[in-house]
């Protein structure tokens, strides 16, 4: 029996028009123009490439496959459609554990293998040095290793489709070279590296400069940094956080204008903190680290961030104030653009009906309404 459809309408943020969008079995069946104007727009569903934790679930603290459920259901919330479930540097142990855990979610539920469509695995190979190994913990950095990376692959069923590494390391060119054999991209983070070393890791076929900005150290050369090196790279994509606090507004403005509005992505980097009380932690990512009234997570005695603690929805409507950006400038980078590096299908007619209805707060925030997941609605 075919499921009836199901009519969304609302205003397109790249033209200002009313526009309904038919799904049917959870996928687009038809966008046609007009529909009800009730105040509200209507665009493809946000896409999280970074996301560690949201509203208390961790995914980087030995996570049972209900967990991965839970934090699911509260990324929709936020606004969500889709992301990249995010393990950051951990022993060989505790690494394979979380791996395992979202591959046995994702294998129980139609909805969350849709949700998830690959697993972001940041580090464990990255710089050792305080400042741009940032919150990972420094006795689990250490060299890549192919072998274990094929064991991650075996573990979660061959989920992993992005690595941040350090190119600093020797091992980083044959190390590129099989990820991209095997079909994973790689990304450039956490890193101190020349420029040489950041160009021999784009020939071996990196792509994407992860929150760019970050990862780093407090202090840096003016000229050359790593900074300058991923911004001229033009084969490099560039993710960056905007919640306020990892950038400042001039800082990420002028990045945007170097690297392109075509070829950067807005990440949440959400840590498991995201959306809890302010106050002190002990967090797996950090260790003792503070949730600032402000919505700045630090770790406790340094100027360390330990992540990020606001949606991806909140970084869209930052972004946009802090670059001047439209509103669907600003989506861009947190919808389409997300999902062109990784051939994952957008707005179109037979896609999946990944979508979010929202309105505009007065202060130019993105308040959700309806998140749908494949065609599946949540509301906050």
């Amino acid at each position: 029996m075919t499921d009836p459809a199901t009519r969304v309408s609302g205003r397109d943020p790249e033209t200002g028009q009313k526009r309904t969008i038919v799904i049917q079995e959870g996928r687009i069946s038809e966008i046609i123009p007009g529909g009800d104007d009730d105040g509200f727009w209507l665009t493809l569903g946000l896409l999280d490439l970074q996301l560690n934790g949201f509203a208390g679930h961790d995914l980087n603290a030995r996570p049972d496959p209900g967990t991965v459920r839970d934090l699911a259901t509260a990324v929709h919330t936020s606004g969500v459609s889709r992301f990249a479930p995010t393990l950051i540097t951990a022993s060989r142990d505790s690494m394979i554990a979380g791996l395992r855990a979202i591959a046995q979610a994702r294998d129980s539920d139609p909805l969350l293998k849709h949700a998830m469509p690959f697993v972001h695995v940041e580090g464990p190979h990255i710089a050792p040095e305080d400042g741009p190994r940032g919150a990972h913990p420094a006795e689990h950095v250490r060299p890549p290793d192919l072998d274990e990376f094929d064991a991650w692959q075996a573990a979660s069923g061959n989920l992993i489709g992005l690595v941040t590494l350090s190119p600093h390391w020797p091992e980083t060119t044959a190390y590129v070279r099989g990820l991209r054999a095997r079909g994973v991209r790689v990304a450039l983070g956490h890193t101190g590296a020349t420029p040489d070393q950041i160009a021999a890791a784009v020939a071996a076929g990196a792509t994407l400069s992860t929150h760019l900005g970050n990862g780093i150290a407090a202090t840096l050369p003016r000229h050359p940094n790593p900074i300058w090196s991923q911004l001229a790279e033009d084969a490099l994509w560039a993710s960056f956080i905007a919640d306020g606090h990892h950038l400042p507004a001039e800082t990420f403005k002028a990045m945007l204008r170097a690297k392109g509005l075509e070829r950067s992505i807005l990440v949440s980097d959400a840590a498991a903190l995201a959306g809890c009380a302010p106050g002190l932690y002990d967090a797996p990512i950090g260790g003792k680290v503070e949730l600032k009234a402000n919505g700045r997570l630090e770790v406790v005695g340094t100027s360390f961030l330990a992540g990020a603690a606001v949606s991806l929805a909140f970084g869209v409507a930052t972004a946009k104030r802090m670059a001047g950006l439209s509103l669907a400038e600003a989506l861009r980078l947190a919808t389409i653009n997300p999902r062109l590096p990784f051939n994952l299908p957008a707005l179109t007619v037979g896609a999946p009906a990944d979508l979010l209805r929202f309105r505009l707060g007065e202060d130019g925030a993105l308040v959700p309404e309806t998140i749908y997941v494949a065609g599946r609605p949540f509301n906050p």
